[in-house]
């Protein structure tokens, strides 16, 4: 049986995406799983609902997905509305009055906080919501690098913050927290060939499931010997090497960018093509 689809708009992700917005929305659910296994699940603001379909299938105790959208709690409902323990409610999540107090062991805001002006009623309100030994994930872009650096603005941010900002902001309402860092790099990667080599999670194709360790044919090998085994203790399960200047991604970046311009240049083409034979075909009807 085909799903069926949410149409891309560039305000929500989905999960036909493809490039970098694919690893890194998937990587934050990704991250967010194995601390869904037994708890109580808030995704707030779940778009299109792949993301709490995941948490589900990780093992939470429940997953609740709202979103302020109808048309993405439709699409959700239908999409993955069957999956045990998991539902999707409309709601707005600066205003989430109606549910109970902290009544979530674990709460997901990905990539919503930039999206919304009262951004203090909605870290309010998750801090409402959060049992005592729970967790908050929240993610947001670096308004520094994301579009100060680089120029360009997204039409559907709102209020994008710097990281003291956001730090501030965050500590208005939780004691402690831990910042993470999340970019897509090229990198070459070592990794050990142990049964959990790597520490870091993989994934199958169209994440279906999540697994422990990289799973990915190698190209080569790397052997580290020793005549005892407390000689390896040392070394580490994961290893990454990248330059600083990114010279891959940039030539990457550069490679897309002529390829949007020649998809549009081509298209400017077969208009110019098209109305040339609609001439021609005027011509040749006046003669007759």
């Amino acid at each position: 049986m085909t799903l069926p689809e949410l149409p891309f708009t560039g305000e929500r992700f989905t999960p036909e995406c493809v490039r970098e917005i694919w690893h890194e929305h998937w990587h934050r659910y990704a991250f967010a799983a194995p601390l869904a296994r037994g708890r109580r699940v808030l995704d707030a603001a779940c778009g299109e609902g792949f993301g709490s379909a995941l948490l589900a299938r990780a093992g939470a105790r429940s997953v609740l997905g709202v979103d302020l959208a109808d048309s993405a709690i439709a699409h959700a409902r239908s999409r993955y509305g069957a999956a045990p323990g998991l539902g999707f409610e409309r709601m707005d999540v600066c205003a989430l009055d109606t549910l109970p107090d902290k009544h979530f062991d674990l709460i997901i805001s990905f990539e919503t906080l930039e999206h919304v002006a009262p951004q203090e009623a909605m870290l309010r309100g998750f801090s409402r919501l959060l049992s005592d030994q729970g967790l908050l994930l929240i993610s947001t872009p670096d308004k520094a690098n994301y579009s100060d650096a680089s120029g360009q603005s997204n039409p559907y941010h709102v209020r994008e913050l710097y990281r003291d900002q956001f730090e501030h902001l965050l500590g208005e309402h939780f004691a402690v927290h831990r910042l993470y860092a999340q970019k897509l790099l090229f990198q070459s990667v070592l990794w050990a060939l142990d049964p959990n080599g790597g520490g870091v999670l993989a994934h199958t194709q169209h994440m279906e499931a999540l697994h422990d360790g990289l799973n990915y044919p190698p190209l080569y090998y790397l052997a580290v010997c020793a005549r005892n085994q407390s000689a390896l203790a040392s070394l580490p399960e994961l290893s990454l090497f990248g330059d600083a200047g990114e010279s891959i991604y940039a030539h990457y970046n550069e490679e897309v960018r002529r390829h949007i311009a020649a998809g549009e240049r081509l298209a400017q083409l077969e208009r110019e093509l098209a109305s040339s034979r609609a001439e021609l075909q005027r011509i040749k009807a006046e003669r007759g």
